[in-house]
């Protein structure tokens, strides 16, 4: 947050707070050489606070709170949502072998991808948005042209379901994990239809993997997060307990977010491996639910058993607000997705429905309905 303030002694022309460590940042000019007195301290201490309460408020009002639109046309449980990489269109996938490409703001269905066998159970989009990548419990990874809809290519070499899809930052490599237990890798410029890497370090079902520059990490029913860092060749775990079935880079990859069977979210430094907050509260203990950090990583956001959508102060660890579309359904949050840079969320549940959120002048639908 930007402000500007005129003191007899200094001008301050900017300050900013970060949203993970709550750290106030300010450049001051002095205007004067007079001796800094008490007066002066004492002022700026009153000028942090000011600040520290403006960045706060600011930060705290970039929340959606109501459902915009609501996206239908899957036949059965949508079970991944994702923005693309400008956040203009989502896609969407589900229990009814389709894939769809969205506009969310108009709640306009685009286009329908059809070539999976089975339920399709994530999906991920090239940076350009020209292609698409999609896994599920046939097997297979399929590579798409998003304008004409084709398939441009099949990869097969898992023994179990595929339960989530990255693109690598050059988006050259499909990385994915299974419930074979392996996280395997292809190259989407080679003819060949075989992976390129097995990594087979864990026990159980791999649930989530994300790839951030040379890295991936993954959570894994063996109740570990693995970071693999690619240009190193090394591998480092941290033993969580419980079930991981999602993780999630920080907007600085820094930290990252966990979701677990036993209700709660984690925040971990991504080098030690620390515990840096726990965020409870919302009922996760027998389904693959996504988590993600807002657009400003101020906040995390996770689905839940229940219906409804849980969104945590990062730093404080406290539950800043509970939405819920439709209070007469006891629905399950499957997935969701936050905009790259706007406070707009994506939210997908086993009764098919997608809906779109966004921040509105007047209150949203919260626990209470109101």
């Amino acid at each position: 947050m930007v402000q500007t303030y005129r003191l007899q002694h200094c001008t301050v022309q900017y300050v900013t707070m970060s949203a993970v460590t709550r750290f106030m940042y300010c450049t001051l000019y002095p205007t004067s050489y007079s001796t800094v007195s008490i007066g002066w301290l004492i002022i700026c201490n009153l000028l942090e606070a000011m600040a520290t309460v403006h960045a706060m408020a600011a930060v705290a009002a970039q929340l959606p709170d109501t459902p915009a639109s609501t996206l239908r046309g899957h036949q059965g449980p949508v079970r991944a949502v994702r923005f693309n990489n400008n956040g203009n269109y989502c896609l969407s996938c589900g229990s009814d072998k389709i894939i769809k490409l969205w506009n969310p703001h108009s709640a306009l269905s685009i286009k329908t991808y059809k070539g999976h066998g089975q339920e399709v159970l994530d999906i991920a989009a090239t940076l350009d948005n020209s292609r698409l990548a999609s896994g599920g419990t046939d097997k297979m990874i399929i590579l798409w042209d998003v304008g004409t809809g084709q398939i441009i290519r099949k990869f097969r070499g898992h023994s179990g379901a595929i339960n989530s899809i990255a693109f690598n930052d050059e988006c050259t490599v499909i990385v994915t994990g299974s419930y074979d237990a392996t996280i395997r890798t292809w190259d989407t410029r080679s003819r060949r239809y075989d992976p390129i890497q097995v990594l087979d370090e864990a026990s159980d079902s791999i649930s989530s993997v994300k790839v951030s520059n040379h890295e991936i990490i993954s959570g894994c029913i063996d109740g570990k997060v693995r970071l693999y860092d690619l240009r190193a060749g090394k591998m480092n775990e941290d033993y969580i307990g419980p079930p991981v079935t999602s993780v999630s880079y920080s907007k600085d990859g820094q930290c990252i977010l966990t979701s677990c069977l036993d209700n709660t979210l984690r925040l971990l430094d991504k080098d030690s491996g620390q515990l840096l907050n726990e965020f409870t509260g919302h009922k996760n203990s027998d389904y693959k639910i996504d988590s993600c950090f807002t657009h400003t990583d101020a906040h995390v956001v996770s689905g839940s058993e229940d219906g409804y959508i849980f969104i945590w102060d990062l730093v404080e660890g406290s539950v800043v607000t509970k939405l819920n579309a439709n209070l007469s359904k006891r629905d399950i949050i499957y997935s969701l997705a936050f905009h790259p840079r706007e406070p707009y969320l994506l939210t997908a549940s086993a009764f098919g429905d997608i809906i779109f959120w966004k921040k509105s002048d007047n209150e949203g639908c919260t626990e209470d309905g109101s």
